[in-house]
């Protein structure tokens, strides 16, 4: 056996090196990556100052190549205008310096060394008739080895800069003369710090690029002697003598400002050219895709194609437009051509950047899940051909679609950075300088307000001391701190866990989080079952309080749709959006009671409480993952506390309390009605065990868990085939975790007081309502940690669902009146409603979530059948069928009789009824209207209501309360046969109308009623009007 710490060293070294060859293979397709030393800090920085002396090397000889360039064009094309001119006088020109000869092999341009140090001629304006030769400049030229000084200084100076990182940023301020600035627009660039910009976030990554504003993105080189300025010009920096015509001083300068803005709109436009490539080859599976998409067998669904390729379209065109009007006025160059007025569109045109950024994440997982369940679309989106360049030898490149997928991404600063050159070198009085200045001002404009709305790449904050700490994850957590339900913004760095609050501030000030308490990593343990303490007790809120408060919101919102429809006034919306508010952040307080603990090694400990276990999972993975690396405890000092608190604010990727009264208008509401989900089976797992799947789905801003598959036992590939209808309220992810059972009752939680099962995977999909709202099955894949959960959904509407159809063949149970199987079967309560109620009391009165927890659809078919059929075996089946099945097929029972077991005829009766103020009235009227009830209807109503009854009584034990059971049955008891569908599916009002939140109400005045008599109510004659 090898030393554990060993094997986790090895294990993250391998996984360092895999993930820096992936980034590689990404940015250099077909070239093996290099080998670096990743093994420990010492060998990074090795590296790392390795990699820089390189750097400077190549920037130097960068610098040295473009003088030469420029310097050549000039020369060249003014020879070739002398030897012309020559060739037609048929004769020698003489030198152009006053007529003296040209000394013996000097060229008639060649630079002179004793012309370079004249004085400077005062600045002249610009003047639109004088043209210069491509190329032309004066940078100086240093001799063979004098030492070049880019503008980033000393490499120990720069690195000492920032964050830890290098810091070879460039500013445009501190170039004098920018005569040699390589200007790069390419899409392969480096950030303001000096760290390679990644091009494809890591997967792990659960945050957006930083969009980078600054000028300083593109790294410029200077050619200036090392005293970094240009007044000083010794023998280490010997300027060229300008070729004949081009002038001196002044008018140098104008000329060579005149020809750099051309040489800075070629470099743009030759990376502008492989930029729309680049889209273009992104856009060309678009158009088969979208063609099969209406086929039978589509690759993609319209939703996921809209999804992935989410602005594409206009951004190319954008682009397209910008470089065909762009590309003539470069061609035909001369000083009186003007583009200030394409770049000002350009920059006005930035903003279908914001929707694709807001969007980009997400297609990057579409993308994704569907590379993963779709070999078709794996195979497309790996090798995309991008077009090379027109002058290039290569015709195409092979690119992924993730990678082409963050060009817009690292490409929307460049346009900023190509106007903070030209406007260098255009002059004041130039056309072009004040369009380019608005052009500049939009762009800054929209890339500053933009890093406010995403979330930020920067998730680095730098302490005094130098250190750089990353955030990892954060989120809004429930603490439990002295006995009451606190709201915390939990944050979690690479070596520190922060705990913290939103301050209170004014209006118009700015937000700012307040530490509530911090734990180095190192010093956080999660005890194991045996060494932990049992927690506090935790005061549970009532299920049924929790349910009212349900109700409650859901009745605001449709009072906040109907002010918008009837655009109400604002001061009365606000008043109910800040009601709404209110009541949500009192659920998401109120709701979470799964317990999660950390400690300090020093015995201090710290409660949280979630709503599902998938989430407390994540928490405790990220921490233990960062856990595994070389962490040192440390003490912060106030003002290091007060840097990385003060930093929460910027870095923070969660913005908002999760509530829907903080969602935007636009944003998609979620899916109401049921969702019927098959769960397989699934592969991957190392070794036998006994398994089980649970599936969660979001409601009202928390995960809450709605079923759960039998276990299978002592194996590797568990073929569950299990099928469950999730009723969905304002739901869009479904998530499903795979547990190992555990059977040792010695593993007991002191938290809950529930055995532990080992999480094996979890995984999230998002309900995409095109996909799940047909007629047919959705087949998917989870993948979890090397676990691959294969399962089917599709969606019913609400009022689909609990479609009242009658049966057609009446021989059966289901579908069929009541009044007609109790006079078939001589007995005055159903057959089917009296053995699922003895079953349920019989061994499901303690289940947990009984009649809320989903049972296998598949189960309760079986059971349907066996029913309609009057199977002899009717009882065995029973007693050897989960108990969810059988809960489930007595609700079955109740939602398909042809009509409601309360009657469409006393429907509107007992709606009435329930609105009644009057105590003493609501109990004659409501006493009245059971007694309206047909005998087989009324006396199967109350042998179901003590049914329910005796079932919350044990409510301690199987958390059904009386509003609980009110929920689950009342809907299935009292809806009526015909309904009108008054609103579409994606309205709150489709689940919680006014009309199901009554019927609600009416079972529950009964369950809440003393026990009611059905010969009481026969003996009393006297009747009541139902009118109210």
């Amino acid at each position: 056996m090898g030393d554990p710490e060993e094997e986790d060293a090895a294990g993250a070294l391998a996984s360092r090196a895999a993930e820096f060859q992936r980034h590689w293979r990404l940015e250099f397709p077909g070239e093996a990556a290099p080998e670096l030393r990743l093994d420990s800090a010492a060998g990074m920085e090795e590296e790392l100052s390795r990699c820089r002396r390189a750097l400077q090397r190549l920037q130097r000889a960068l610098a040295e190549e473009k003088f030469k360039v420029v310097y050549l064009e000039a020369l060249l094309e003014r020879r070739r205008d002398e030897e012309g001119r020559d060739a037609a006088a048929g004769r020698q020109e003489p030198d152009g310096r006053g007529g003296a000869p040209r000394a013996h092999g000097e060229t008639p341009d060649a630079p002179r060394a004793h012309e370079a140090a004249g004085a400077q001629a005062p600045p002249r304006r610009w003047k639109p008739d004088r043209e210069l030769p491509e190329g032309a400049s004066g940078s100086p030229e240093r001799p063979p080895g004098a030492e070049a000084s880019s503008c980033s200084g000393d490499p120990e100076r720069a690195a000492a800069g920032g964050g830890g990182s290098s810091d070879w940023s460039w500013n445009s301020s501190d170039h004098e003369d920018t005569s040699s600035v390589d200007f790069n627009y390419g899409t392969e660039e480096y950030d303001a710090e000096g760290n390679e910009e990644p091009k494809v976030p890591s997967s792990s990554s659960e945050t957006m690029p930083y969009i980078d504003e600054s000028p300083t993105m593109s790294p410029q080189l200077s050619a200036r002697g090392q005293d970094g300025g240009r007044g000083r010009e010794g023998p280490e920096s010997v300027s060229p003598t300008p070729p004949d015509g081009l002038g001196t001083g002044s008018d140098r300068d104008a000329g060579k400002g005149v020809d750099m803005r051309r040489l800075v709109l070629k470099d743009f436009l030759t990376s502008e050219e492989m930029y729309i490539n680049q889209l273009e080859a992104l856009l060309l599976p678009m158009k088969p895709l979208k063609a099969t998409a209406t086929t039978s067998q589509p690759v993609l669904t319209i939703q996921q194609i809209e999804t992935i390729f989410y602005k594409i379209q206009d951004i190319f065109e954008i682009h397209k437009e910008f470089y065909d009007s762009l590309s003539p006025q470069v061609k035909n160059w001369d000083s009186s051509v003007t583009v200030g007025h394409l770049f000002q569109k350009l920059s006005s045109q930035l903003g279908v950047y914001k929707a694709f950024v807001d969007n980009y994440k997400i297609a990057l997982e579409t993308a994704e899940k569907c590379s993963q369940s779709n070999n078709q679309f794996q195979k497309i989106s790996e090798e995309l051909k991008v077009k090379g360049p027109k002058d290039s030898k290569e015709s195409h490149t092979s690119v992924t679609m993730e990678a082409l997928l963050y060009k817009p991404i690292n490409r929307v600063t460049r346009s900023t950075l190509v106007l903070h050159d030209l406007l260098k070198h255009t002059p004041s009085d130039h056309p072009d300088y004040p369009l380019l200045q608005d052009a500049l001002r939009i762009a800054q404009n929209f890339l500053s307000s933009i890093n406010e709305d995403i979330d930020p790449r920067r998730t680095a904050v730098t302490t005094p001391k130098g250190e750089t700490r990353q955030l990892v994850k954060d989120g809004f957590l429930v603490e439990l701190a002295e006995g009451s339900r606190k709201l915390r913004h939990v944050f979690l760095f690479t070596d520190v866990l922060l705990c913290a609050k939103l301050k209170k501030t004014g209006a118009g000030k700015h937000q700012q989080y307040e530490c509530k308490w911090y734990m180095p990593l190192a010093e956080l343990v999660f005890p194991s079952l045996e060494e932990s303490d049992p927690c506090p007790h935790v005061h549970a809120m009532p299920d049924h309080d929790l349910e009212d408060m349900k109700i409650k919101i859901s009745s605001m919102k449709n009072e906040v749709q109907k002010e918008k429809a009837n655009k109400g006034q604002s001061r009365a919306m606000e008043r109910l959006k800040k009601k709404m508010f209110d009541n949500e952040f009192w659920l998401l307080l109120n709701s979470p009671s799964i317990p999660f603990r950390i400690h300090n090694r020093n015995g201090k400990s710290y409660l949280f409480l979630l709503s599902s276990d998938y989430e407390r999972s994540e928490w405790r993975e990220a921490i233990q993952k960062l856990q595994k690396k070389d962490l040192q405890t440390f003490v912060l000092s106030s003002v290091e506390l007060q840097v990385l608190t003060g930093s929460c604010f910027k870095l923070r990727t969660v913005h908002s309390i999760p509530v829907t009264s903080n969602k935007d208008d636009d944003e998609p509401p979620g899916m109401y009605g049921f969702l019927h989900v098959i769960v397989h089976s699934a592969k991957g797992f190392k070794q036998s065990a006994n398994l089980y799947c649970t599936l969660e789905v979001d409601s009202f801003g928390f995960f809450v868990s709605k079923a759960k598959t039998r276990v299978f036992r002592d194996t590797t590939e568990p073929q569950w085939n299990e099928e469950f209808e999730i009723e969905l309220e304002g739901s869009q992810s479904l998530r499903i975790l795979c547990y190992e059972k555990c059977y040792d009752k010695s593993k007991l939680n002191k938290d809950n007081n529930e055995i532990v099962d080992r999480i094996m995977g979890k995984g999230q999909v998002q309900l995409d309502p095109q996909t799940v709202q047909t007629k047919n099955w959705h087949m998917d894949v989870i993948e979890m940690n090397g676990i691959k959960v294969e399962f089917s959904m599709k969606f019913t509407s609400r009022d689909l669902s609990l479609k009242r159809t009658p049966s057609k063949k009446q021989t059966g149970v289901f579908g069929v009146k009541i009044s007609v199987v109790t006079k078939r079967e001589r007995s005055k309560v159903p057959y089917i409603v009296r053995q699922c109620v003895e079953e349920v009391e019989k061994r499901g009165i303690d289940e947990v979530g009984i009649y809320r927890i989903s049972g296998v659809a598949t189960d309760i078919q079986a059971l349907k059948a066996a029913f309609d059929s009057n199977n002899k075996d009717i009882l065995v089946m029973l007693s050897d069928m989960d108990i969810n099945a059988i809960a489930g097929t007595l609700k079955l029972y109740f939602r398909e009789l042809p009509e409601p077991l309360l009657t469409d005829r006393l429907y509107l009766a007992f709606m009435e009824g329930i609105a009644v103020s009057d105590p003493l009235a609501k109990e004659n009227c409501m006493m009245h209207l059971l007694r309206s009830l047909p005998d087989p209807n009324l006396i199967t109503f109350l042998f179901l209501l003590e049914h329910l009854k005796r079932v919350a009584e044990k409510e301690p034990v199987n958390k059904m309360s009386l509003h609980n059971l009110a929920t689950v049955f009342g809907p299935t008891l009292l809806r009526p046969s015909e309904v009108e569908s008054k609103g579409g599916l994606s309205l709150a009002s489709d689940i919680w109308s006014h009309d199901v939140m009554a019927q609600v109400q009416v079972l529950l005045y009964y369950l809440q009623h003393s026990p009611i008599s059905f010969a009481e109510l026969k003996r009393n004659t006297l009747y009541f009007s139902t009118d109210v």
